[in-house]
């Protein structure tokens, strides 16, 4: 077998390669993956490199008596592909649901350091011991408790699914627009959610967008309730132009409808980390999710293409506050803005509707 060894400086939350070693390795599942020469020889080849902060070891899993020993010997971290992908996730983590699911998928890497912890102790007896009187084991002990995480793990999670069933159970009955954020890793989706949504805390909500369901796995993308796209893309990132085909590239594979496609809004992103930052297509939005740039016009044009792609409309009616009027716009459209007179018990309000939803309306209300 052949397995690379690669070298890696950690700068800041980037990883650099520095030099990359391909020999021939044992079964990977064994304690000593390399031979000994070849083991001697990779060690002083990475002693002698400066600036290596970590070791990536190109094969599936490592055992943990080979990760164990390679870093005692290295003196650095030592990842495989299992472990740099875990890496990766948990870099870019940002959700809730996103951070429970990368715990949930560290459970079986944390039991199988837990049986080599054991076996090691082995040797003394510790395997055989019980603690504290308890009637368990060291292993069971811990076992119970790995156990015990990942159903705290699972129930969390099912929990958030319930409740991303219920609000999006309640957005189709009162027919919100779902809006779809998309875009490469990095681009900025979770940041312009926010500023969009009202969460940054620096500006403040927009009814519209208050009521958004918004997507941002694309590889999810639930193009049956879907009412607009919105591609962000990185526009300082060196590799913008390819990580724009890639993305176009998944959702042609996922088969997105031609009337998602042709409405998408295309946003460029992180104007503020380009300087005299110019763009010569008139369809695209530049914006600065980071410092809330640019975001009045992206949300005219989000608001334009939704009330265009659903059929809804934006109006003004006035309703007797003596009559279950208001708790009814209240409950089957998305209320904007109320304007009340208090003299004549009257308020305006300023709604979001579709044409079925306002005709159920004058037929409710038609005697009021």
């Amino acid at each position: 077998m052949m397995a690379e060894a690669v070298g890696l400086v950690n700068t800041l939350d980037n990883w650099r390669v520095v030099d990359k070693i391909i020999m021939s390795t044992k079964t990977p599942e064994k304690k000593r993956i390399f031979g000994k020469g070849n083991f001697q020889s990779l060690t002083e080849k990475i002693r002698q490199t400066a600036g290596i902060t970590a070791v990536f070891m190109n094969v599936q899993r490592l055992s943990p008596l080979s990760e164990r020993e390679l870093e005692e010997a290295w003196g650095v971290k030592v990842f495989d592909r299992y472990s740099v992908v875990l890496h990766i996730f948990r870099c870019n983590a940002r959700t809730k649901e996103a951070k429970l699911q990368i715990s949930l998928a560290e459970i079986p890497l944390l039991r199988s350091r837990l049986k080599n912890e054991v076996a090691n102790l082995d040797q003394q007896g510790g395997r055989t011991r019980y603690i504290g009187g308890s009637g368990e084991t060291l292993l069971e002990v811990h076992q119970r408790l790995l156990k015990e995480r990942e159903m705290k793990i699972r129930s969390a999670l099912e929990k958030l699914r319930r409740k991303r069933h219920l609000l999006r159970s309640q957005r189709k009955h009162k027919e919100f627009p779902v809006v779809s954020v998309l875009g490469y890793t990095n681009c900025g989706k979770t940041t312009l959610i926010k500023a969009l949504t009202g969460d940054s805390g620096l500006q403040p909500k927009n009814q519209l967008f208050a009521t958004l369901d918004v997507t941002v796995h694309a590889g999810q993308l639930p193009s049956h309730m879907t009412d607009l796209l919105v591609h962000v893309r990185d526009i300082s990132h060196p590799e913008t132009v390819n990580q724009k085909m890639n993305v176009l590239n998944v959702l042609k594979n996922l088969q997105i409808p031609d009337r998602l496609m042709s409405s998408m809004i295309e946003v460029h992103n992180k104007i503020d980390l380009i300087d005299s930052y110019q763009f010569t297509e008139p369809s695209v939005l530049p914006i600065s999710a980071l410092e809330e740039r640019g975001l009045d016009e992206l949300k005219k044009a989000v608001e334009e293409e939704i009330l265009n792609s659903t059929g809804k409309h934006i109006l003004d009616l006035k309703v007797d506050l003596s009559t279950p009027q208001l708790s009814w716009l209240y409950k089957e459209a998305t209320v904007q803005d109320v304007q009340v007179n208090a003299d004549e018990g009257s308020a305006v309000v300023k709604v979001i509707m579709s044409t079925a939803a306002y005709g159920r309306y004058k037929k409710l209300f038609a005697g009021w």
